[in-house]
């Protein structure tokens, strides 16, 4: 189990859900991880529990994102993975839909992302795998979901820009788009258990297999793209979600 011996992960949005799943995967697979996060407290909670690193940065802040890069290099000199996770949901119908509501989800999603990359980018040692977290509904978006579906479908097709920028280094640049999964992120788009459940049950009855995904299923995926035996992918984007899309 320690194939990522010595590697050192650097994972955004670490203190719940895919991300702290696959931060202690990493670990447990030999990494040394940095977990970062907007709220000080729950980042350095998660960290303690996983025995990480844990440095405090919002990812739709640019000014945050380059602190934070100076401070892994500073701490860590360079890094292998890199793990752009950290994402906010947010449901409206398009009538409806604030420009705050709007600004928020790109600001995170596509901006935090593509500028936490571009900073990252010295710091990574060549050979280095980056995942980027999309979502299934990139490539099925549905009603309420047109902000946050076009942030995703324009993360991969920036992921995609990506990967050929650093092929010459031999940088992989991917991203896995799972399904519904069970993660604390519907609960934060302000809608409480029952709604949720209520949302969920519908979701499952549209997934061939009839189940939630895990997190430690993505974490599984983003370890595989990180390790020797994906070198030969890059531009990918990896749907996880049931069989879901087929529909």
């Amino acid at each position: 189990m320690d194939n990522l011996k010595n590697k050192v992960a650097v994972i955004t949005g670490g203190n719940s859900g895919i991300g702290y799943a696959t931060a202690q995967l990493l670990k447990d697979q030999g990494a040394e991880v940095i977990i970062t996060g907007r709220r000080k407290e729950a980042i350095e909670t998660a960290a303690l529990e996983l025995g990480v690193t844990a440095f405090t940065a919002d990812q739709s802040n640019i000014s945050d994102i380059e602190k934070l890069a100076e401070k892994v290099k500073a701490d860590f000199g360079s890094v292998d993975i890199l793990f752009i996770n950290a994402g906010i949901a947010g449901l409206g119908m398009i009538e409806q839909t604030t420009e705050e509501l709007y600004d928020n989800i790109m600001n995170v999603n596509l901006k935090g992302a593509f500028f936490t990359l571009s900073k990252f980018i010295p710091i990574l040692k060549d050979g280095a795998s980056v995942v980027f977290l999309s979502s299934n509904t990139a490539s099925m978006p549905g009603p309420g979901s047109s902000v946050y579906s076009a942030s995703k479908t324009a993360l991969n097709s920036f992921m995609r820009s990506a990967a050929l920028e650093l092929a010459p280094r031999k940088i992989r640049v991917n991203s896995v788009s799972p399904g519904p999964t069970q993660t604390e992120v519907m609960n934060k788009v302000g809608l409480d258990e029952a709604t949720v459940k209520g949302i969920m049950d519908v979701v499952v009855e549209k997934v061939p297999l009839k189940q939630m995904g895990r997190a430690e299923d993505v974490a599984k995926m983003v370890s595989h793209l990180s390790s020797e035996a994906a070198l030969f992918m890059t531009g990918a984007d990896v749907i996880m979600d049931g069989g879901m899309s087929l529909g």
